[in-house]
């Protein structure tokens, strides 16, 4: 036999074998599994945690009832004080009301409700 017909040799030290890896149809779904399982519990802890936070904080929110009051014509938030909180500063009161109410001024019109600070 010559050597221009020779086998080539395919186990030379020289290249290593090369192999393909190749997944069946159950061999991707258990995967694809391993990969979400992380995922999925990720979203529910969050899902989990962030709900009861929510929880939480409405509850506190829901829990403080509030009083309405709603302007007179000519009366001032001054006035309103003074008639809600008799004992108290009036200037701490006007300052819990703006805040409260979220106003952008002390000006108040006629026929505006607000809301009463739990305190007073």
């Amino acid at each position: 036999m010559s050597a221009a017909f020779a086998a080539p040799d395919n186990h030379s030290p020289a290249t290593p074998p090369t192999t393909h890896l190749r997944l069946t149809r159950r061999g991707r779904a258990v995967f694809t599994a391993l990969a979400a399982v992380p995922l999925v519990l990720g979203v529910i802890g969050i899902a989990v945690n962030g709900g009861m936070a929510a929880a939480e904080g409405s509850a506190g929110i829901g829990a403080a009832a509030f009083d309405y009051v709603t302007i007179e014509a000519g009366q001032s938030l001054w006035q309103l004080a003074e008639s809600v909180a008799p004992g108290q500063d009036p200037r701490d009161v006007i300052i819990d009301i703006v805040n409260l109410n979220q106003l952008s001024s002390e000006a108040v019109q006629p026929g505006q409700r607000l809301a009463l600070p739990a305190d007073y």
